[in-house]
């Protein structure tokens, strides 16, 4: 999903509001959550007490939130590409499957 949030305050919030109810990530919904309340007037002392996060963090995703909008928010990461081809992977989870139980030495195997 794409969030085009414009320069105004109130704008910027209806963008979060919208990103905090899409399915995020746990760790994108605090940072926009800390954002969004920063943005709201809260001082940083009562969202680092409610949310259980730093200063620092608020002040860093919301300087990150606004230069670069809702991407400044989220995992920069997309993890690895994985070893195993689609196939080799389906074979590997109907083996699994038709296994009652495995041995450590097998599950070393995979």
């Amino acid at each position: 999903m794409t969030y085009n949030c414009n320069k105004k305050i109130g704008k910027k919030i209806d963008c979060l509001e919208s990103f905090i109810k899409s399915d995020i990530d746990a760790i994108e919904l605090k940072r926009a959550i800390a954002v969004r309340m920063a943005l709201s007037g809260n001082i940083y002392h009562e969202i680092s007490n409610i949310l259980g996060v730093s200063n620092f963090f608020i002040g860093y995703w919301k300087k990150q939130f606004k230069t670069k909008g809702i991407a400044g928010i989220k995992l920069g990461h997309k993890g690895s590409k994985g070893y195993l081809t689609a196939r080799q992977n389906t074979e590997v989870i109907e083996w699994l499957k038709d296994k009652e139980y495995c041995k450590s030495n097998e599950m070393l195997l995979i």
